[in-house]
């Protein structure tokens, strides 16, 4: 695996944990606690945007524009994440403050005035509206922590197809390779034929040259010896 993959792989978990913990904001006392850890996640995962980066110029041009356009939605969805967060803490602070106050009302005596009263329905009100409105950002974080698990398992499930066809380029290219020796083998073999074969004829000619320039000459000696007698 490249550290490349390894950085994507950090980064998706790291934001599914940051997902979850924004939706316990408001379910869990101990909030600062969880705020600070959620910040320093948040400082992680901008690191880890930052080494994709430094990673991505080392590619190819083919596969920076794609690495480069994953990294970018991964930016945007850090920052909405990011906005999430801090509407969660907001809500948290409010519905805090409305409880105590609530609570305060609660235990005041029966002889407050009409006005206190209309204070302490409002109150009561805002805090509806306030549990409503983390309620729908809980489902809205639950539904974005739903779709980062699906984008991790597809972008997992990419991963291991890449994987599998640089293996299966990897074997084309040993084959080309071993092809290529056994045609370079071939090719030297035929040469040598060919050569053997023109040396071959080279002496058969010239064993049949001889062979002719013999006969001529026997010839020429038979008719010289015949002339010398007449």
């Amino acid at each position: 695996m490249s550290l490349l993959e390894q950085y994507e792989q950090q980064y998706a978990t790291l934001i599914a944990e940051i997902t979850i913990q924004i939706g316990q904001i408001v379910l869990v006392s101990e909030r600062k606690e969880l705020c600070a850890k959620i910040d320093g996640e948040i400082l992680e995962a901008q690191e880890l945007l930052e080494l994709l980066g430094l990673e991505i110029r080392e590619l190819s041009a083919i596969q920076r524009s794609a690495a480069t356009s994953k990294l970018n939605c991964a930016q945007v969805e850090l920052k909405r994440l990011q906005n999430e967060y801090n509407k969660a803490k907001e809500d948290s602070l409010n519905s805090r403050k409305i409880s105590q106050a609530i609570n305060i009302g609660i235990h005041d005596d029966y002889d407050d005035d009409y006005e206190d009263v209309s204070i302490s329905h409002d109150q009561k009100q805002r805090l509806l509206d306030n549990s409503e409105r983390i309620e729908r950002t809980g489902n809205r974080l639950q539904e974005g922590y739903r779709i980062a698990l699906e984008t991790e398992t597809l972008g997992a499930q990419v991963l291991g197809d890449l994987h599998h066809q640089r293996e299966t380029i990897h074997t084309s290219r040993a084959r080309l390779r071993e092809t290529n020796a056994e045609l370079g083998r071939a090719s030297r073999t035929l040469n040598s034929m060919l050569m053997r074969a023109m040396r071959q004829k080279a002496i058969l000619y010239t064993v049949g040259g001889c062979f002719l320039v013999a006969v001529a000459v026997s010839v020429y000696l038979t008719l010289s010896s015949n002339a010398r007698k007449v």
